[in-house]
């Protein structure tokens, strides 16, 4: 195995909690001609970097072919699989039970580029930003549980019923926290359809300026790890499912890091010059 070329490669640590997830090759047909790592150490760099599939670098394997495995484990529902499996090794890693039964529910609107194709995008007017809306569901932990992307034009209480009616079926979460742009009907559908308690944290009716907000800090914190990947900066995607998958992709190696590194990343201390 070739040494690290780049920072998005994955360590030996790394690779270890990835490859048993991954599903056996094929049985009877060729070998596959390029390292698993390889083609992982691929798809990272690109969410990582955030350059177009055609430019990867050719000491890495083609793009056609990373492309080619990212779409067959994407449609097998590795990613989806991955996250589970890592999220509940980092929660026990933190003394935590496997499973969450609280959440957070956040959105994210994210300029398209114009590889979005007008079926699938629209206009935020609050945020005046035209492209797309991600709606993430988190642990109370930060960890990623689960994505749904949409046009950027849908309000916060109608986009949320995909990433809550997820939450639902794929985790014991029956309680989450949100922001008061999803207040409303939308309390109430999660009551009688989901069995789940919407808890609205609204800010202090004093505050003035920024403030930490109980609760919603944890998935602003979320949000701020998975777009340091600059494939995540805006929405360069034709099919949101493929967002979705990029940004699971962006919080598998945020995991896979937590967990080599024994916890969350800390800032570095600042230095003061005398």
């Amino acid at each position: 195995m070739p040494p690290d070329r780049y920072p998005s490669d994955l360590t030996d640590a790394q690779w270890e909690l990835i490859e048993p997830i991954l599903p056996e090759p094929n049985s009877g047909g060729r070998p596959e001609k390029h390292p698993r790592r390889e083609i992982v150490n691929a798809i990272l760099h690109v969410v990582r970097s955030g350059c177009p599939w055609r430019y990867l670098p050719t000491d890495l394997p083609p793009w056609q072919t990373v492309y080619w495995y990212f779409q067959q484990w994407e449609q097998a529902g590795v990613t989806e699989a991955m996250l589970t499996e890592l999220r509940v090794k980092a929660r026990r890693q933190a003394d935590r039970a496997d499973e969450p039964t609280a959440g957070i529910i956040n959105s994210q609107s994210v300029k398209g580029a114009d590889t979005v194709g007008r079926d699938s995008r629209g206009y935020d007017a609050g945020k005046k930003v035209n492209g797309r809306k991600r709606f993430i569901v988190t642990d109370t932990t930060g960890l990623l549980v689960t994505v749904a992307v949409l046009a950027a034009s849908w309000q916060d209480r109608d986009g949320a019923k995909t990433a809550l009616l997820s939450a639902y079926l794929t985790t014991p979460i029956r309680h989450v926290f949100a922001d008061q742009g999803f207040a409303g009907r939308l309390v109430d559908w999660a009551r009688d359809t989901l069995r789940t308690t919407l808890e609205i944290v609204r800010k202090p009716a004093d505050q003035r300026g920024f403030s930490v907000i109980s609760r919603r800090w944890v998935v602003e914190r979320t949000l701020a790890w998975l777009t340091a990947c600059r494939r995540l900066a805006r929405d360069y995607e034709r099919d949101p499912a493929i967002s979705e998958a990029i940004i699971r992709w962006a919080a598998i190696a945020g995991m896979t890091r937590r967990l080599t590194r024994g916890g969350p990343a800390r800032r570095q201390a600042k230095i003061v010059c005398k």
